[in-house]
């Protein structure tokens, strides 16, 4: 059972100023709403409000489009944008990889096992080597080849999946090219990346060898929302793990994948479950 079947989500953000929590509690409160859970966080540097509410209607014949217009003109006050998510909704995704499967595999475990609260749409790739993984979860999968000659033709094949598919967040599990600009754009806020996280930063070929080789004691990785700025978007988590020395390269390999994977899963529970706020070129997170 999802933990959200009977609790709707508001998230809501707006320009700091006195009354923000109270046009929130307030209205729930005078539609018969009982809040099972609230945070809020108001950045005195950037000047925002950010406010997630979970609550469940008390009343028979709570309706959504009545309430959301309702919520609207008291909102308007606070120049108050906000989202509404019914209860079990399951958001519609589509995940791109290349020929790394860990994370893949990660995620298609949690959506099949209901612990993420998603509908995969399609996969989509620049190989052909996980089809026969798609194929068993009954899940489309689309190969598109990449060269850089075929760079904006491919890419527009991915626009027509996603396009056509629905989906309202992309999920780059491991996907191995880099995005054009104008892709960055159409995506912003609604596609997350995933990547290895070694200090001192190790780029290129084979970085948890050349890490090994530098006899690094920590390996870990990011999942961040994708711009233009090459890993650079804004932060929803990270992972760390210890490294010792007896922990060869292929040790290393095998503890990047796994915290990959977790920090990965955790970056779109969280955006699904309406956890992650944009703030400028940061990330405000309501954890759970």
């Amino acid at each position: 059972m999802n933990r959200y079947d009977d609790i709707w989500i508001m998230a809501a953000q707006c320009p700091s100023r006195l009354g923000t929590v109270d046009v929130v509690t307030r209205f729930l409160k005078e539609r018969g709403c009982y809040i099972t859970e609230q945070q809020s966080f108001d950045d005195r540097l950037s000047g925002r409000f950010f406010i997630r509410t979970e609550f469940r209607p008390e009343e028979a014949g709570f309706d959504a489009a009545v309430f959301q217009t309702a919520f609207a003109e008291r909102a308007a006050e606070f120049g108050m944008s906000f989202e509404l998510t019914p209860p079990g909704r399951l958001m519609p995704v589509v995940i791109m990889v290349s020929k790394a499967d860990h994370c893949l595999n990660d995620l298609l475990y949690r959506y099949r096992t209901g612990q993420l609260p998603i509908e995969i749409r399609a996969i989509v790739s620049n190989h052909p080597d996980l089809a026969s993984l798609a194929e068993w979860h009954g899940i489309p999968y689309h190969h598109f080849p990449i060269t850089p000659q075929t760079k904006a033709e491919q890419e527009a094949q991915v626009r027509e999946v996603i396009d056509a598919s629905g989906a309202e967040l992309v999920i780059l599990a491991r996907y191995m090219q880099v995005l054009s600009s104008e892709m960055c754009t159409r995506l912003s806020g609604r596609a997350i990346n995933i990547h290895h996280s070694l200090l001192p930063g190790f780029k290129g070929a084979r970085p948890y060898h050349q890490a090994y080789e530098k006899g690094v004691k920590l390996v870990g990785a990011t999942a961040h929302y994708i711009n233009d700025d090459l890993d650079e978007g804004p932060i929803i988590t990270q992972g760390v793990e210890t490294v010792g020395h007896a922990d060869y390269p292929e040790d290393l390999v095998a503890k990047g994948r796994d915290i990959e994977c977790l920090t990965l899963a955790r970056a779109v529970a969280l955006h699904v479950e309406r956890r992650v706020f944009l703030n400028t070129s940061r990330t405000v997170i309501f954890e759970r």
